[in-house]
């Protein structure tokens, strides 16, 4: 049986029932909020058949990064296959494939054509939108929404999440004017959608713009915040707002609430964990047992080595714990993985190696290691993925090994650098301190 969808595309296997679980899955996962693989799961069971529900159920189990999705995803494809498809489904099952062989940039390809042809099927933006952002294609999150913009009207269920993923692809791109207006219009056409939300929180993250942060998140933070399986990273962000005015306390009390105070095993919450404690770390800030309670919950995935951003904060929950052996795994893992097929190998080989390599010397106190690490991939970054925000963390870190080096010159340089790119920022006024003592001693 076939219907049509409600961006008027061919569904497969399709029922009544199976149409609606769907739809409401698709919206969940457009918002972030609810439980789509649940919702999914009730419209395989309505109908086996539904091509597209096994689809979305692997996408779901692979965007997360975590390794244990791949099997899940691998057995939804498998029974996707086997079904009758039309053109758009069988490109999304060969997306599918792609992800689970590691070829992200290929999948990336995939989806980016699929949308070309079918530029309302929103699955296929935000699934190509995620893979644009886990590869680190800045250029690509603009620009894969903005061909399919034309095609859109607000009559289309799914229009506020097309203009938040324009959003952020705006911002990622430098163009923050345009980003935030096209980020609120998301959120006022759908108040709880989390991405929209996010993306102007980056903007404002980008612009060091720290208060008008804080009342961006902090408007209708019960409402963006509830039944959402975003919720952490949005919390991350109105951290790291609070630590923008040297509010360290804040932070430190977002992490032991939202962010972290229940714990979690989902690679993309510790990640936000590992990114906030660093961070605080760098300042100095003694965080307590708080490493040793991360890096615990890491163990299970951190030698996993199927994603190298998420290699180098399993390394900074490890190095600051003092877990010598588990740290060695995570450089074994990588070590392994730039030997394989798969995307991962160039993540690895280009930035994330020597990216999680200097997270590891700078927790050992090898800070001359960490800066020498760091210098050359500064500028390629971008190929092992993250935001332009999650990012930071390098400089952050390359700055402080510096002047822990005593590498006095390179301190002041690249705090010259910061001052002007970050005018506005505390922390920044904090290394241009240190750094004009430096001068007046030398």
């Amino acid at each position: 049986m076939k219907t049509l969808d409600s961006a008027g595309y061919t569904l497969s296997g399709s029922n009544a029932a199976s149409l609606a679980f769907l739809e409401t899955a698709l919206h969940e996962f457009r918002c972030y909020i609810g439980d789509p693989v649940a919702t999914v799961g009730q419209a395989l069971k309505a109908s086996p058949e539904l091509v597209m529900g096994h689809v979305l159920h692997a996408y779901l189990h692979l965007l997360g990064t975590e390794p244990a999705g791949l099997s899940v995803a691998r057995d939804a494809l498998r029974r996707a296959t086997a079904l009758p498809a039309e053109d758009r489904e069988c490109r999304h099952l060969e997306a599918v494939r792609l992800l689970t062989d590691g070829r992200w940039r290929d999948a990336g390809r995939t989806l980016e054509d699929l949308s070309i042809d079918y530029p309302r099927d929103t699955l296929a933006l935000q699934v190509g939108h995620q893979v644009d952002f886990f590869t680190g294609d800045a250029r690509m999150l603009r620009d894969r929404i903005a061909r399919a913009l034309p095609a859109w009207t607000a009559s289309v269920p799914g229009y506020h999440a097309v203009l938040g993923m324009y959003a952020f692809g705006l911002e990622e791109a430098g163009d923050y004017a345009r980003a935030e207006v096209q980020g609120r219009i998301g959120v006022e056409l759908e108040p709880r959608d989390r991405w929209a939300k996010h993306a102007v929180a980056h903007v404002m993250e980008m612009q060091g713009r720290a208060r008008d942060g804080i009342a961006w998140m902090r408007m209708n933070a019960d409402g963006w915040s509830r039944d959402s399986f975003f919720a952490v990273h949005n919390w991350w962000h109105l951290a790291l707002f609070h630590l923008g005015l040297d509010e360290v306390d804040e932070a430190l009390a977002l992490f032991d609430g939202p962010i972290y105070g229940k714990r979690s095993g989902v690679i993309l919450e510790m990640i936000d964990a590992s990114a906030l404690l660093w961070r605080l770390t760098l300042r100095g800030v003694d965080v307590g047992e708080r490493w040793q309670v991360l890096a615990d919950d890491w163990m299970p995935v951190a030698a996993a080595g199927n994603y190298a951003f998420n290699d180098m904060h399993a390394m900074m929950a490890f190095a600051q714990a003092g877990r010598t052996k588990e740290a060695e795994a995570v450089l074994e893992a990588q070590r392994a993985a730039m030997e394989s097929d798969g995307d991962n190998a160039l993540f690895t080989r280009e930035v994330g190696h020597a990216a999680t390599s200097a997270i590891k010397a700078f927790g050992e106190g090898d800070y001359a290691a960490s800066v020498r690490l760091l210098r050359p991939i500064r500028s390629t970054a971008h190929r092992f993925g993250g935001s332009h925000a999650q990012r930071d963390l390098l400089d952050l870190t390359l700055i402080e090994a510096a002047f822990r080096a005593g590498e006095d010159r390179l301190a002041r340089a690249l705090t010259a650098e910061r001052s002007a790119a970050r005018p506005r920022s505390l922390f920044a006024r904090s290394f241009a301190a240190r750094a004009a003592s430096l001068a007046a001693a030398a």
